[in-house]
């Protein structure tokens, strides 16, 4: 062990690997051929009756065993063996509990963070039993006495900072079941399908009950008086795909609380990055949640909701130093405007007329839609204001999205003029050509933008005819 941990801290990280993995061997051998508690090195000195009981011999037999675990996770977590290092991680978080071998805030956070693995690879069940335990274990940390009786400021600081760390990933948690269930239960125009929804609801009673069973028994932590508290913690929230609006409401709820908690410590000042990514978690979850919804007006309503979290924010925000959360913002709030400028056009199609009213509302949110979407391809500019040539990786999908959906605001604007129109529909071509001529320009584009490119090229062919029939009609009043 001491030498594994040597080398690794020499950043010989393979080196430290043969030792450690030495010291597992070592350890299952002498398990498999001996078993009996082995001699502590430090009983060496000690008199007769000053040796160690089995018991506890025992004990420091398996902690030593324990470090050669948790060293292990981190050794393939460096080589990136990112499957090995969540399983030797487990199971030392695991050991340690057994063995009484934490510390409640240390094991709260690695619990935590294995949980974060377990919700990339989809293992929902998984991630909230890692969750429960570490706010269950956490909870602990407020009970013990420290060294001193009255701890200090800067201790009680780190524990509140703590908390709202496992509280974030409780948010991620929640965000990534409720989008992972959204991505099952959408059509291809990203719309719930009843028709999935129902095969889903019945597939689902069958599986449910063998899985639990069969998974369960693989990953649980603790001694029994910390399983009940683990297991009632873990029925506050699901861990099965919401299937429709109630069940993914209460999931959203259980998010929406961790977000008030998260945001008490990571406040605007002193956390600008922290709380904006907070706050951005709880517009996703919003956002998720809408698509549950069947009602468009409350639909309309959950996105306001999230363009008044938003805005404030990014009004704040310098760009000049928060340059790329900047562009998130512009992109998000462009992205919502333009959903309920969507769902208004929805909601007046089915109205006998459309009324003043919806029409100045359509027309609004598509004026605020592009106004964000503007503000982000103008992030893009050069110092001298021109647009790049050629697009960076990173910021090529989102500008050509942008670009598409600016072409398709300008023709949903609602105007009787017929001279407006007509300028609305030219501007509306010339995005939608800035994509073609882009994408025939770089052809390694078109993979980024397949579905927008083929719409827009659809477009570049029609617009002209149309506007040529415009014309035709305003001839006589020019």
């Amino acid at each position: 062990n001491n030498l594994g941990i040597l080398w690794s801290e020499r950043d010989e990280i393979k080196t430290a690997q043969t030792y450690l993995e030495s010291a597992e061997a070592l350890y299952n051998q002498y398990m498999k051929e001996d078993g009996n508690p082995p001699l502590d090195p430090s009983e060496h000195f000690m008199a007769e009756e000053e040796k160690l009981t089995d018991q506890e011999r025992s004990k420091r037999f398996e902690k030593a065993y324990t470090h050669t675990l948790y060293y292990l996770a981190q050794v393939y977590q460096h080589l990136e063996m990112i499957e090995k290092a969540a399983q030797y991680c487990h199971t030392t978080l695991k050991r340690q509990l057994e063995y009484c071998g934490y510390y409640p805030v240390e094991w709260a956070l690695n619990a935590a963070t294995l949980s974060q693995y377990y919700l990339s690879k989809q293992c929902f069940m998984e991630s909230r039993h890692c969750l429960a335990a570490a706010s269950v274990i956490f909870s602990q940390a407020g009970q013990v006495p420290s060294a001193e009786d009255s701890e200090t400021e800067q201790d009680q600081q780190d524990l509140r900072q703590r908390k709202a760390e496992i509280a974030r990933c409780w948010i991620k948690y929640c965000l990534n079941l409720l989008q992972s269930a959204r991505k099952l239960l959408e059509d291809n125009i990203g719309e719930l399908d009843p028709d999935r929804q129902l095969e889903l609801k019945a597939q689902r009673k069958k599986e449910e009950d063998e899985k639990e069973k069969g998974r369960k028994k693989a990953v649980l932590f603790g001694t029994s008086d910390i399983c009940d508290s683990v297991l009632a913690m873990e029925e506050k929230v699901s861990s099965v795909y919401p299937l429709d609006f109630q069940e993914a409401r209460e999931i959203f709820l259980v998010g929406q609380n961790y977000v008030q908690e998260a945001k008490e410590f990571f406040q605007v000042d002193g956390y600008v990055t922290d709380h904006i990514e907070i706050v951005q978690d709880h517009s996703a979850l919003f956002k998720v949640l809408a698509f549950f919804e069947e009602d468009y007006e409350r639909r309309c309503k959950m996105h306001k909701r999230r363009i008044d979290m938003l805005e404030p924010i990014y009004a704040d925000l310098n760009p000049q130093y928060y340059l790329l959360i900047s562009r998130q913002l512009q992109f998000e709030l462009a992205d919502t405007y333009y959903e309920m400028m969507d769902l208004k056009v929805a909601i007046g199609n089915r109205l006998e007329e459309l009324d003043s009213h919806t029409v100045k509302k359509i027309n609004s949110l598509a004026q605020l839609a592009i106004k964000y979407y503007e503000l982000f391809l103008d992030s893009l500019r050069n110092p001298d204001k021109v647009f790049p040539e050629e697009l960076e990786e990173d910021v090529l999908r989102p500008a050509m999205v942008a670009k598409f959906h600016i072409a398709r605001l300008y023709g949903k604007l609602i105007t009787s003029d017929s001279k407006k129109q007509l300028e609305n529909m030219q501007t509306s071509l010339e995005y939608y050509t800035f994509l073609v001529d882009y994408c025939e320009k770089y052809p390694a584009a078109v993979r980024a933008v397949e579905t927008e490119l083929e719409l827009s090229k659809e477009m570049v062919g029609l617009l002209p005819t149309r506007m040529e029939r415009l014309r035709a009609k305003l001839c006589p009043f020019i």
